[in-house]
């Protein structure tokens, strides 16, 4: 049998340290009043003795549990299969880990989800929440509010029930349609089609306004729904190629839905860029440089969104709460998006 060592106590660091418990306990848990040559002390003690503290016994002192929410809004095999989410859960996790705080990932796969995710941040478990890949009808934000929880929501937020001064980060989506589409007017396109994003999202309507900013008495038979996926790239292409064959462009809503614009182009016998310019929008690597052509596209920062929602929330916490932010604290970061040139427009 092997013997487990015992566990060092804070009264083990205050004898190490030459300090009181209390001393021990204020620099561990991040207190104030502490003069630097004690901090320097225990800090040294808790090295050489190898203490861990008890997080229980700290959330009781803190109120602080040093774990944070990310709750997305979509089906596990939605988020598993699309890098957009892959690149913004870094951001957040990089931002976390750098605070010596817990990523809790919470997925939302039907009404029921919404319920438990709702519990659970009601329970204390956490101490603010990341949310995002809303829908208009998603009833998350004002289950979020009646948990009282500090929240910063990723994409810009849209509803009518009466939740107050949302905190987000965002991407200039309708600036960034409208660089896209203005790219395919310079290049001379006049049919130019729009493969529009799950609508009920305000990313994919604020990217069909900016389309429509430049194409305003565009055929309304140009524009098709569809849901951010390759699959109904495909379905949404062969629909527009059937009601307008003399298409000459296509602004696709996402990187993933042009993706699958291209391969029935491609099935089709429609050279791009030649007979049909394709523009996407994100600039995800591992699509954007991987499809035939490479795509052209409308770069966001989806991995800095993410660290900046992480960003925002922690700052909140530090001061005591989303209601105590201090005055001229942003409620709303919205990024630049640029335009990347590749092949195929």
């Amino acid at each position: 049998m092997t013997e487990t060592a015992a566990r060092p106590t804070l009264e083990a660091v205050a004898a190490r340290a030459g300090v009181s418990r209390a001393t021990v306990s204020r620099v561990v848990n991040g207190g104030d009043g502490v003069r630097e040559p004690l901090v320097e002390r225990v800090r040294r003690a808790v090295e050489e003795l190898g203490y861990v503290p008890n997080q229980a016994a700290r959330s009781l002192v803190t109120r602080r549990h040093d774990a944070i929410a990310v709750v997305i809004a979509e089906p596990e095999t939605r988020v598993f299969a699309d890098p957009f989410f892959a690149l913004q859960l870094r951001g957040i996790s990089k931002e976390l880990t750098a605070h010596d705080s817990q990523l809790v990932l919470l997925l939302t796969e039907g009404r029921d989800d919404h319920v438990r995710v709702g519990r659970y941040l009601a329970g204390g478990h956490v101490d603010g929440a990341l949310v995002f890949s809303l829908h208009l009808d998603d009833p998350l934000p004002g289950l979020i509010q009646g948990a009282g929880v500090p929240t910063v929501f990723g994409g810009r937020p849209d509803w009518s029930d009466g939740t107050p001064g949302p905190v987000y980060v965002d991407s200039d989506n309708r600036g960034g349609a409208r660089e896209a589409v203005r790219h395919l007017v310079g290049l001379g396109r006049t049919r130019i089609a729009h493969i529009a994003g799950a609508l009920d999202q305000t990313s994919a309507v604020d990217r069909l306004d900016g389309f429509r900013d430049v194409m305003g008495d565009a055929d309304p038979e140009l524009v098709v729904e569809s849901d951010f996926t390759p699959a109904g790239g495909e379905r949404a292409m062969r629909e527009l190629l059937d009601r307008c064959p003399d298409l000459d462009a296509v602004f696709a809503a996402n990187d993933l839905t042009a993706s699958g614009a291209l391969r029935v182009l491609r099935e089709r016998g429609r050279r791009v860029p030649e007979d049909v310019a394709v523009i996407g929008f994100d600039d995800m690597l591992p699509v954007a440089e991987q499809t035939e052509p490479p795509l052209t596209t409308i770069r966001q920062d989806i991995e800095e969104m993410g660290r900046l929602m992480a960003r925002l929330l922690l700052r909140r916490l530090d001061r005591g709460s989303a209601r105590q932010a201090e005055e001229g604290a942003p409620d709303a970061v919205v990024l630049p998006t640029t335009l990347v040139r590749r092949a195929s427009a």
